[in-house]
This record gives structure tokens, C-alpha cells and sequence, in this order.
């Protein structure tokens, strides 16, 4: 019967290097893995680029059916009837020919038929907007929305999909011409993050602190959502659209329509019409003054929050400070006097620095609540996030009237535990 036994002497420390040997392998497999799931949620093929990003103004499905001497001859008499077609759709003053054709800088061909002495084709119409904006001015040409972030989302046998994945809703996205729109869209390619910062889940989030870092990532000031849901009633047969506009971090409905596709094939030809319904939506929106930005997603110079925002805050601070003093005076408790901080900058008060400050955030509560701490702390005049990472360590930049040591006082003062480095603080609760 045999016995095992510690062991000693040179087996012991062959052992020891061998354990830590295998543990820092399994270490390393462990972050190996690790990487691989992070690197499947951004590869593979999701981005889809942006075929019309130009500014120019384009006008699309122009229908023409002309003759001609020739073939050629044709095809150049429907290419002019299909400019002042689209120039009178623009409802642009009374041009010659001539002048219209310095106006276009390109024809978009959609469908053509080619015929010995006729033409038949569906046109789209390419105008240089600098050119064409000298006759096309006005307010209604000038005035563009403030950068809308637009996330489109498609719901197909009950599963929403924005850039997780290639999608006809995306491509039709992305084959817009944003030129005649009074819309400053932010569109996105879909590729690289874009998938892990926009996706349905933030669709349905209400955080402002999250939207307003997500905003900050692609320069924009609040955020548009079109849904596309759409039914197939059978394998091959007609394809139904429910299309929604959406605006605002509360996802607020602006209008519904639905379109019908009768195969498969007619689906991109739907969803193209269903963007350009969209853009009439958003845009008749705007004239109307529903998409004014979000007061709680704006953040002025040195990321100070709206005074009217701020003022709010303030009166809700009051609001539980005099619940909590009525609910100490009826239990016979007095009530604690609590320092408030003041805000703005004092005669004699030391210039702000900038502080890298790291934060554990586990889950977005505590994102929001470290944000929400750090900003109330005294002495601190502003609060930008330069990196999110729920379910590990983000990094906020705080704007600060005193030194690093005094920052750390001011946040240990909130119940933070502070470690402190080389012109940067690591807080955590």
C-alpha cells in the first residue's frame, strides 16, 4: 500500500517552476480565449460602406421614353428630358439646356432599354451643389438639422439586427444620398466597433450619461432610429414592411407606414422607397420643430451640464435634503447640516487641470452613479468620459480647481477609494 508525501528537497523545486510553468499556460489560453471572443464580435463580414456620401443633390426614378435619329441619339435626348425632369422636381427656376448641363455632374443609370431609334430608361440625376445652389438657395436649402446619429434596425421573424450582421435595411441606409436632405445624417459603416457601441440593446437604453459617450464617439448631438420590420408570408412570396421613425434617447415614435414588395427580388426596390419616406418624415419633422436636441445630451465648453439641467438637479437635491431633515425631526433625531457644493469659479480660486481619472464600472448603474458622484464632488467644474467599459475599468477626464491630492480628498469625501498615480486617480466603491 503505497502513500503519498509532501515533497522536499530538489523534487520540490523542480515542482514549484513547473506549477507556475502550467498556471501561467493556462493563463495565457484563458486570455487567448478571451481575445478570440472579443475579436468574433467585430470580424467577419458587417460593414458596409457608404456608396453616396457626397453632398450633391440627386433626384432618383426619372422615367423617359423618347425617340431619336440613332440609338445614341436617343439615349442623349432622354438623358436631357431626364435633367429637366429632375430640375423640375427641385422646383428650380426655367433653364436652357445648356445650363442644365452644367449644372449635372453625373447620371445615375437604374434601368435602360436600348432600341434602334427609342430609349427607355429610369434616371437619376446628379447635381453639383455648388453650382446648382446659386438657383436653388433660400431657407428651406439652408437651414440642416444639427449631426442625428441614425441607427436602423430590422426585425425579421422576431430578430432585431442593426450592424450585427449584413442586412438589406443597412444597405439601403447606405446607399442614401444625403445631398438634397435638410438631415445631417451620421451614418455608420457598420465595420470594425460599430457593432459592439450600436446595436439594438442601445436602442433601448435611457441612460443619458451612456448616450451622451456614445454621441461623443461619432461627433453627433442626439440620434435617430428608423425600424424595419418585415413579414414574409411565404418561401418566394410577397414580402410586407412595417416601417417606424423614431426619435430621441426615449425612442419617440414620429410616424408608421407599410409598403408591400411582391417577391424577394422587389425587396431592396420596397426598402429604398421606405428610406425615402423616412427622410420626408424626418425632415417634415424637423420643419415642425420635434427634433430640436436633447437638453440632457448637451454638455457645454469643459463638459458643464445646461444651466436649466443643472438647475434641476439642484432642485431635486433640495427636494430630498427636506425630506430627509422631516423624516430626522419626526423620529427625534436632529438633523445633520451637509456641506453643498458650490459651484463656479471663485475670486482667488486655483486655475482647473485635467485629471485622468479610472473608475470600475461592472454594469451600467454603476457607470451612472460614478459619473453622477465624481461630477458633485467639490471643486470639480466638468466630467467627459474618454473610454467606456462595462464589466471593467472606463476612463473619465475631470476638470478640477485644485491638485491631484486635492481631487482625492474631494472624491475620498464621496465614499470613493482613491489610489493615486502620475497625474491620474483609480476610484472604486
Amino acid at each position: 500500500m503505497s502513500a503519498s508525501l509532501p515533497l522536499s528537497g530538489p523534487a520540490a523545486a523542480h515542482s514549484s517552476p513547473l506549477r507556475r510553468w502550467l498556471g501561467g499556460a493556462a493563463l495565457a489560453l484563458a486570455l487567448l480565449g478571451g481575445g478570440f471572443a472579443v475579436i468574433a464580435q467585430v470580424a467577419g463580414e458587417r460593414g458596409i460602406a457608404l456608396t453616396a456620401a457626397s453632398a450633391d443633390i440627386e433626384v432618383k426614378g426619372i422615367s423617359v421614353d423618347v425617340a431619336g435619329k440613332s440609338a445614341e441619339d436617343a439615349r442623349t435626348n432622354g438623358w436631357r428630358e431626364a435633367q429637366r425632369k429632375a430640375w423640375a422636381k427641385l422646383k428650380g427656376p426655367e433653364l436652357s439646356d445648356s445650363q442644365l448641363d452644367g449644372l449635372v455632374s453625373a447620371i445615375v443609370i437604374e434601368r435602360e432599354r436600348l432600341g434602334p431609334r427609342r430609349y427607355i430608361a429610369t434616371l437619376g440625376v446628379v447635381f453639383d451643389r455648388s453650382r446648382a445652389g446659386a438657383y436653388l438657395g433660400g431657407p428651406a436649402q439652408a437651414s440642416r438639422s444639427a449631426p442625428l446619429l441614425l441607427i436602423p434596425v430590422q426585425e425579421t421573424a422576431g430578430a432585431y439586427i442593426t450592424f450585427e450582421q449584413r442586412n438589406p435595411w443597412q444597405r439601403a441606409w447606405a446607399e442614401l444620398n444625403p445631398g438634397p436632405s435638410r438631415i445631417d445624417y451620421v451614418r455608420l459603416s457598420g465595420s470594425g466597433g460599430d457593432s459592439l457601441l450600436v446595436n439594438f440593446g442601445q436602442t433601448q437604453r435611457r441612460s443619458r450619461a451612456w448616450w451622451r459617450s456614445t454621441l461623443d464617439q461619432y461627433g453627433a448631438t442626439d440620434v435617430l432610429m428608423a425600424f424595419a420590420r418585415l413579414d414574409h408570408q411565404f418561401p418566394g412570396g410577397p414580402v410586407s414592411g412595417t416601417f417606424t421613425a423614431r426619435f430621441g434617447p426615449d425612442s419617440r415614435p414620429l410616424d408608421t407606414f407599410t409598403l408591400k414588395a411582391e417577391g424577394p427580388d422587389d425587396v431592396p426596390a420596397m426598402l429604398a422607397q421606405a428610406v425615402e419616406r423616412m427622410d420626408q418624415i424626418y425632415t417634415g419633422a424637423l420643419a415642425s420643430g420635434q427634433l430640436r436636441p436633447d437638453p440632457s445630451l448637451s454638455i457645454g465648453a469643459g463638459g458643464v451640464i445646461d444651466p436649466a439641467i443643472q438647475r434641476l438637479i439642484e432642485i431635486g437635491r433640495a427636494a430630498q435634503a427636506r425630506r430627509s431633515a422631516e423624516a430626522a425631526i419626526a423620529s427625534g433625531v436632529a438633523p445633520g447640516i451637509e456641506a453643498q457644493t458650490v459651484t463656479g469659479t471663485e475670486p482667488g480660486e486655483a486655475g482647473l487641470r485635467s485629471f485622468t481619472v479610472q473608475f470600475a464600472t461592472p454594469d451600467a448603474a454603476a457607470f451612472d452613479s460614478a459619473l453622477g458622484a465624481v461630477r458633485g464632488a467639490g471643486g470639480v467644474r466638468g466630467v467627459g468620459v474618454t473610454s467606456t467599459a462595462i464589466g471593467g475599468t472606463s476612463v473619465m477626464s475631470v476638470s478640477f480647481a485644485g491638485s491631484l491630492d486635492e481631487l482625492a480628498a474631494a472624491l475620498e469625501a464621496r465614499g470613493f477609494s482613491v489610489r493615486r498615480g502620475a497625474n491620474a486617480l483609480a476610484i472604486s466603491r
